[in-house]
């Protein structure tokens, strides 16, 4: 069973997904604790939540004062501080052997009745639940990059995972008015799956002189109403997210999901897109 009322919610990891995934929690009223392993971390996701008040605070897009919702966040690098918390969501890096290290040290400060969800974009629920004495109350939980921006939420189900637990991840993603959708847990799920072969054939195309990075990413946009093209949406990614993914997708599913070369080529180059200021484009 798990909790059917939530009030204190847990975000572990404090960069771009756990930050935004605890200002949004704390905009919509919830007490929440952001973890991560640092304190430079922890004040690094505090100063991104706070520029990203700041602008919706300027378009009136926000209902409490910027204050208001940060001092509904405290931030710690102890993982024994989330063990109060109604739901925990792991936004740590996407690697198996740290999520798995991550949920071993939330089911022993945890309650057995906490929802534990991971914000994983590729990896396996099951693997990730495998070596704990209650998978069954594990799921996904794959918020979209920016979280604060961005209306959809992937409810990923695991093998072992049960209704009651699918029930309140779907519920809570209302309560953040989010829209869900559902996956079962194979490779990449619904919005990887999809997308990191349609952004690598991107890549490829301009690799191989079909078009400029420019009239690739409008034909996209003008030819089927997406709001990015895949370049740009790389960029805004990160292109070392986008490589991790599809190298993840490349082993669980062939060759039908292989990188592209001149995607390798920028991350060993340290062009990773907006984050270093340059990527398929240059930013300020």
């Amino acid at each position: 069973m798990v909790r059917d009322r939530i009030e204190r919610i847990g975000v572990v990891g404090a960069g771009t997904m756990g930050s935004g995934i605890a200002q949004v929690a704390a905009t919509h009223g919830y007490d929440v604790v952001m973890r991560d392993i640092e304190r430079e971390f922890v004040d690094s996701g505090f100063e991104t939540i706070d520029a990203s008040l700041g602008r919706l605070e300027s378009r009136d897009a926000i209902a409490d004062d910027p204050e208001t919702i940060r001092d509904r966040i405290e931030g710690t690098t102890l993982i024994d501080d989330l063990s109060d918390c109604d739901l925990v969501v792991e936004a740590a890096l996407e690697e198996m052997d740290v999520k798995k290290e991550v949920f071993a040290d939330l089911e022993r400060v945890c309650d057995e009745d906490v929802l534990l969800a991971t914000n994983t974009s590729t990896l396996s629920i099951t693997s990730i639940a495998s070596d704990l004495e209650h998978p069954e109350r594990v799921i996904g939980l794959h918020f979209m990059n920016p979280v604060p921006i961005m209306e959809g939420v992937e409810v990923v189900v695991g093998e072992k995972t049960t209704d009651a637990a699918t029930e309140l991840a779907h519920d809570l993603a209302e309560e953040l008015e989010k829209t869900t959708w559902e996956a079962d847990d194979k490779p990449g799920f619904v919005t990887n799956r999809i997308l990191m072969p349609w952004i690598n054939e991107g890549i490829r195309a301009f690799d191989e002189g079909v078009a400029t990075k420019e009239d690739i990413d409008a034909g996209m946009e003008l030819g089927t109403n997406v709001p990015m093209g895949p370049l740009t949406l790389a960029d805004h990614i990160g292109l070392d997210v986008c490589l991790h993914a599809s190298e993840t997708l490349h082993e669980e599913l062939g060759d039908r999901y292989k990188p592209a070369y001149l995607l390798k080529r920028k991350v060993e180059a340290g062009d990773l897109g907006k984050k270093t200021d340059k990527g398929f484009y240059e930013y300020e």
